[in-house]
């Protein structure tokens, strides 16, 4: 018989404590209160309601939430002591207590070079080795100057990786394209079906093509496999090929020098990390390589600078003005008091396309938890279910949903005021379609205003009375409106800063370990024995009748007909 599951009788008390009792009390008073009214009652809103830091402007007045919303939320923030746990991740401690490691890539964009110790030793020196070395090693290849075994320049770089090591670099080289080499171009394969990889190498030419195998372990299953497939294809891209000419064409970004060099990457063209980096905070580093040698690093420092502005402002900036608090105490507010189950990311920018991809990785592996750092189960909803879409696409897609739809749905908007194209009509288009929604989600739409609309517009009222319900919009949907002026390296380092911050204050004041993934590794384990199953074709583990009869149904049309 199997042994009953094991339950966790003990619970957080968070939610039995002073400062979110304050918070349940004032939704029970205010849950009914549109925005609309918050508007007519304060002219003032949106200068209340907003911060404007460097060339970036938040504006969360179309929330629901007054000043004192906001204080009940930073006493939540200073309960859960955010302010202390920010200075232990700045300063090296071991925050990371499952796996015993600090969190440290606010380290890798440490521009100031200010000393940051973790056991003892100062790590800025190895950060800055490393970036050196990928600096020294990206000039050669935009250059020229890194010659392949044809003696041709690299035209293509593909990065293998996954997870943080696919969605990172790729969202910053897609974000970052106008700073673009004009003769490199760049490629990633991520997903282990040989479809992906096999489209990718079918648009390459191997004297001319780079791979950065980038897995800090390099034993990942799906990045080592296709690697593995790209090596093949290179050794056999021409007779002229030998094992000592992958040195020339693959490089790493990993930990493992023995695992490297056994795959034939020469350990002089390995690129390090440290475990103190994880993997969906990981673009800062070596990780970046692709994006290094795509946009320069030049660039990338700027990038790295922008970030380490916004660091400087998550730790001096007190909690009232502070960007990622403001950002991350509206999240908790809907999530734990109105219910929310997810919020969207909706970028009116194309070179943003890939954030809510990254965001998705980057907040719902964070604090998709429901066990505390103490062990606890947790009595209060954690991360949301984060997602999105180009803004402008989203209105002809899912918008019907935001604003007419049954579910609440906070929402935060990006867009750049200066594009990087000369077409100014079209940003003219798509500013308005961005101003529009924000204002649309609030205000909504009621019967007499709906009426009126349609009296001017020459409809005969009576022929439309049934059609009125459909045409009403509630409004009072939240939403955040993030504006930069232009969507430079600096700009893209402060924006992602600025939503790793906001989640590392909701990981806190949830109580969580935002640093660990322990929910990956079971799925990753029963594959393990389910491909050495396919491999022998006998029934080595045992299954429950679900997955043994989609097995057995797999082995039965994986044989040729």
């Amino acid at each position: 018989m199997r042994p009953a599951r094991v339950i966790l009788n003990a619970k957080s008390s968070l939610i039995n404590t002073p400062a979110w009792v304050a918070l349940q009390e004032h939704y029970n008073k205010t849950k009914k209160v549109h925005m609309l009214d918050l508007f007519e009652e304060d002219p003032q809103r949106f200068e209340n309601f907003s911060i404007e830091f460097k060339s970036m402007l938040l504006d969360y007045s179309k929330n629901r939430v007054t000043k004192k919303t906001m204080k009940l939320l930073f006493d939540l923030a200073k309960q859960a002591n955010v302010e202390e746990w920010r200075d232990r991740m700045f300063a090296g401690e071991k925050i990371n207590t499952t796996e015993g490691r600090a969190v440290l890539h606010t380290a890798l964009r440490n521009r100031s070079d200010k000393p940051i110790f973790v056991d003892d030793e100062n790590v800025m020196p190895k950060v800055n080795a490393e970036l050196e070395k990928a600096r020294i090693f990206s000039e050669k290849v935009r250059s020229g100057q890194w010659i392949g075994y044809a003696g041709l320049p690299i035209t293509d770089v593909v990065n293998i990786g996954i997870g943080g090591s696919d969605l990172g670099p790729n969202m910053v080289c897609r974000a970052l394209s106008p700073y673009k080499h004009n003769n490199i171009r760049v490629h990633f394969v991520s997903n282990v079906d040989g479809s992906h990889i096999e489209q990718m190498l079918g648009k390459l030419r191997p004297e001319t093509t780079l791979f950065i195998v980038a897995s800090k372990t390099f034993t990942t299953q799906e990045t080592i496999t296709n690697a593995n497939t790209a090596k093949n294809w290179f050794m056999s891209g021409t007779g002229r090929v030998t094992e000592d000419d992958i040195s020339k064409h693959f490089v790493a970004v990993s930990t493992n020098a023995k695992k490297v060099a056994e795959f034939g990457i020469d350990p002089e063209n390995m690129f390090e990390f440290w475990d103190w980096v994880g993997g969906r905070y990981s673009l800062w580093s070596t990780v970046g390589l692709a994006s290094i040698i795509y946009v320069g690093m030049a660039n990338f420092k700027k990038m790295l600078e922008g970030a380490h502005e916004m660091d400087a402002h998550f730790q001096e900036a007190p909690l009232e003005e502070n960007i990622p608090v403001i950002l991350a105490m509206l999240g908790v507010w809907y999530g734990n008091f109105y219910g929310a189950e997810s919020s969207a990311v909706l970028p009116y920018d194309h070179y943003l396309r890939l954030l809510p991809a990254y965001l998705e990785q980057a907040d719902m592996e964070s604090n998709g938890k429901s066990v505390d750092r103490e062990g606890l189960q947790t009595t209060y909803t954690t991360g949301k279910v984060i997602w999105g879409a180009e803004g402008i696409n989203g209105q002809h897609a899912f918008y019907q949903l935001l604003h007419q739809g049954t579910r609440l749905i906070p929402t935060d908007f990006i867009a750049s005021v200066q594009s990087h194209n000369e077409h100014e009509h079209h940003s003219d288009i798509l500013a308005s379609n961005f101003l529009a929604q924000t204002e649309a989600l609030m205000r909504g739409r009621n019967i007499d205003e709906t009426r009126e609309q349609l009296k001017n517009s020459g409809v005969e009222l009576h022929k439309a009375e049934n059609r009125l319900p459909h045409m009403i919009f509630e409004g009072n949907q939240p939403s955040n409106s993030i504006v930069i002026k232009k969507l430079t390296p600096r700009a893209l380092g402060r924006l992602i800063a600025m939503y790793e911050h906001k989640i590392f204050v909701q990981g806190i004041v949830w109580n969580l370990n935002s640093y660990d993934q322990w929910g990956v590794e079971l799925g990753k384990n029963l594959a393990k024995n389910i491909l050495e199953e396919l491999d022998s074709g006998d029934d080595i583990h045992s299954h429950d009748s679900s997955t043994k009869g989609l097995l057995n149904w797999y082995r039965k049309y994986k044989k040729p007909s």
